[in-house]
């Protein structure tokens, strides 16, 4: 009801469980999943594997399981985003434009936890290697890029165009072998790349 509302958006298909996700999309023409994590014959998590690995279409996991492991592999499995059923209205629709148009999106709360937990358990291991393969304007721009800033706001920061803030976001990407911006903060914080900003910051 929500997404039959909006002026610019349909329900092109739905499905009852996992299996029937992949399935239907073969045929159908998708922009964006809402994908729900607990289902029969193949779970939210299997099924979000697959669309991506297909590149049939963007995920954003929509489920009522606040769990960190839910979250952890969602996002590795190549999720878009991660979102609480009680996520309102309004908030979901952005989410599903964002999603839409190639951003990320994950709830304030998710995203906290998310943080910790990669604090937590930095891979220090390869960030040297990392530091290494990154220059320093990379850095700065990955930096930006974990504080939640947009392109435009990152070239207006830094004094250089948007243009360019892409350029360097397109090497960033490139370098950590990551296929988009959410999968390259969660990999910086990995590895203690990126360490989160106090309060006071």
């Amino acid at each position: 009801m929500i997404i039959e509302a909006q002026n610019d958006m349909i329900v092109a298909a739905e499905a009852e469980n996992g299996r029937e996700i992949v399935e239907s999309l073969r045929t159908a023409s998708v922009d964006v999943v809402l994908m729900d994590v607990r289902m029969p014959k193949l779970d939210g998590l299997e099924a979000t594997r697959r669309l991506v690995a297909g590149g049939k279409a963007r995920v954003i996991v929509l489920t009522t399981f606040d769990v960190d492991d839910y979250v952890f592999e969602a996002l590795k499995a190549g999720a878009s985003g991660y979102l609480l059923k009680s996520t309102p209205p309004r908030d979901l629709v952005a989410a599903i434009r964002t999603a839409a148009a190639g951003g990320d999106v994950l709830g304030p709360t998710v995203l906290r936890r998310l943080v910790q937990h990669f604090v937590q358990r930095p891979d220090r291991a390869t960030k040297e290697e990392m530091m290494r393969a990154l220059s320093e304007r990379e850095l700065e721009v990955l930096r930006m890029l974990a504080r939640g800033r947009s392109n435009a706001e990152i070239g207006r920061d830094l004094f250089i165009s948007e243009a360019t803030v892409k350029t360097h976001l397109t090497r960033v990407l490139t370098k950590l072998g990551v296929r988009d911006r959410l999968q390259a903060v969660i990999r910086a914080y990995e590895v203690g790349l990126i360490e989160p900003r106090s309060r006071d910051d």
